[in-house]
């Protein structure tokens, strides 16, 4: 895991101040009226890099200061949140914590309010403290301490925007198990976007992740679908209730061209046969169309090993010792109205078969005793009906139901003008929306929407060359920066030297800004399972990079010469390109060179 941009930028300065959390957003109600100033005193130190991290980091170690004085007597917040006002002329950051605890601390907020900016204003790199309206605290920075930033995440790379925040976490997030019957379509596009996101973002924020994938390959769907395979192999209609589509017959094709001994099988003795080749051609098919969608599994669990390893009855007994199973008419039950179902459920049948239920129970203990404390589901809207029999399972299993597992329930999509598959027949393939609309525009689309909101994606937007499509726009600033960047090298300008104190327009001030906050909205997005905080935040980073570029010039004009803020502006520049490149990754999105 690399090492925190934070920890990194904490070796550059001197004043104790440890790396924090903070939620980005505006400050609403913050005024100028009954304003008081801190300035900070002039001092032969040079300013120091002042993240919102830091910022939060230290009203948390003022407020711990103040409490173990005795000055101040109430229970502190895990963090201190630090926003960006939302009218900048009242500074860089705010934070409203003297009213969150003023009144439980029996103080006026103004007067707590004081007490933090009377030490703050303390703090390298930190220009001025404002007190506003009830108690607001507004923060401006120096110009060198913020323009540092840009230079800290030039040499972060790609490792800025990763945290800390959820190292510790072991997690198996099991996404998209379509069954291998057929190929994916449009009712696990959005899943397997989603899906794929909240693992990168687990990832970036400490997390140790499995990414699974639960094959349904045991159950009478596979004999319906090798005796539809059967059928098209010998030319005849697919059976009622088989399953339709070219696909089928392509099955047969490829199976009769690399087996051909199968066709003289009887149907009886070719069922089990065609299954398992139909099976791994088909699983081929459903890799190779996640792999096109830049969407990978860490691993492919069979339900079938469930059934075939006796892991089904060993949950079953394990069950049992727990206290939840019981017997009536000949079946085996599990007795999940103690922990919220709305009904018991049956393990075992009276013909002594084990239903679904049963293999999600044995699915659920196998990923436990794999060692995945936290166990996490992705879900179609139809799905609702599961969670609390999931839930039931890992109370049943002696797991606690609010910490070991986390079921995602998502809404479904929808495409305007998306056709039936011709191979396919009945659905919409993932693998046409695919070569439709393209991966990138796919993907981001459905990744900038909250998962429990249903989504309509308009193709004629996705594939416009315009600010009107967010993939564009977001993919444009990128590739606008690098050719900033080639156009810089070639009039000599280049990273030799930096000087933080020339980033003052206040374009710069902005896209700093918006840069900074990078790292926390990825903790952010981590920990509320929301990758759309990540897609929004670097829209609002290419807004500012596009404002910046146009106010901003990175080559001097003419023949000038090379001065020290083009060398300067060249190290934001290039900032921009690393912050949007890290956001479109963590989303599984190209970032151009080109466009």
């Amino acid at each position: 895991m690399p090492e925190n941009v934070s920890n990194n930028i904490e070796k550059n300065c001197e004043h104790g101040v440890q790396p924090g959390l903070f939620d980005a957003g505006g400050v609403t109600g913050a005024s100028h009226v009954g304003k008081q100033t801190w300035a900070a005193p002039e001092s032969p130190v040079e300013s120091c890099l002042v993240t919102p991290e830091e910022l939060s980091a230290s009203l948390s170690r003022i407020l711990s200061d103040l409490v173990a004085s005795g000055r101040v007597q109430v229970e502190l917040p895990g963090t201190v949140k630090v926003e960006r006002p939302k009218q900048r002329d009242h500074g860089d950051w705010a934070t409203n914590v003297a009213l969150q605890l003023g009144k439980r601390a029996g103080m006026n907020p103004r007067d707590l309010a004081q007490l933090i900016a009377d030490a703050l204003v303390e703090v390298p790199g930190v220009a001025s403290v404002d007190i506003a309206g009830p108690g607001f605290i507004n923060i401006r920075l120096d110009a060198a301490a913020a323009g540092e930033l840009a230079k800290a995440i030039v040499e972060a790379g790609s490792a800025y925007g990763r945290n800390e925040t959820l190292v510790g976490h072991t997690i198996n997030m099991e996404f998209v198990s379509a069954n291998p019957t057929g190929p994916l379509h449009i009712g696990h596009t959005r899943w397997a976007a989603l899906g794929d996101a909240i693992v990168r973002v687990l990832r970036a924020s400490g997390a140790d992740v499995q990414a699974e994938y639960y094959i349904n390959d045991a159950g009478n769907q596979m004999n319906t679908f090798a005796l539809s395979i059967y059928n098209r192999l010998h030319g005849l209609p697919v059976q009622e209730g088989g399953y339709p589509g070219q696909y089928i017959a392509d099955l047969a094709q490829a199976i009769a061209t690399e087996h051909p001994e199968v066709k003289a099988l009887t149907e009886e003795a070719a069922i089990p046969v065609l299954r398992q080749f139909g099976y791994e051609l088909q699983m081929a098919d459903i890799k190779k169309t996640l792999a096109d969608f830049g969407v990978s599994f860490d691993k492919y669990f069979s339900e079938t090993t469930l059934h075939e390893s006796g892991a089904i009855a060993s949950a079953v007994d394990h069950l049992r010792e727990q206290g939840h199973v019981f017997d009536q008419d000949g079946a085996v039950w599990l007795r999940t109205t103690v922990f919220g179902d709305d009904k018991d459920r049956v393990l075992i049948r009276a013909n002594g078969e084990p239903t679904y239920f049963a293999a999600d129970s044995a699915y659920y203990l196998d990923k436990k005793n794999r060692g995945f404390p936290e166990k996490m589901y992705l879900l179609g809207a139809d799905h609702h009906g599961y969670v609390g029999r999931l839930k039931a399972i890992a109370a049943a299993a002696g797991d606690d139901p609010e910490k070991n597992i986390e079921i995602l329930i998502g809404q479904l999509m929808s495409v305007n003008g998306a056709k039936l598959s011709k191979r396919a027949g009945n659905i919409i393939e993932l693998r046409d929306l695919i070569d439709w609309l393209g991966s990138d525009a796919l993907r981001y689309s459905l990744e900038r929407v909250p998962a429990d909101s249903p989504i309509t994606v308009d193709p004629e937007v996705l594939k416009k060359a315009s600010n009107d499509n967010p993939v564009f726009y977001i993919q444009y600033a990128h590739a606008r920066s690098r050719q900033a960047a080639r156009q810089a090298e070639a009039r000599g300008v280049d990273r030799s030297e930096f000087d933080a104190s020339l980033l003052t327009d206040p374009t710069e001030n902005e896209l700093l800004a918006a840069l900074g906050q990078f790292p926390s909205v990825v903790a952010g997005a981590a920990k509320a399972r929301e990758p759309h905080r990540v897609a929004r935040h670097i829209e609002a980073v290419a807004s500012a990079y596009h404002s910046w570029y146009g106010a901003c010039r990175i080559t001097p004009v003419g023949e000038a010469a090379v001065e020290p803020v083009h060398r300067t502006r060249l190290w934001l520049n290039d900032a921009a390109t690393t912050v949007i490149a890290n956001g479109l990754d963590l989303l599984g999105v190209s970032a151009p060179e080109k466009m």
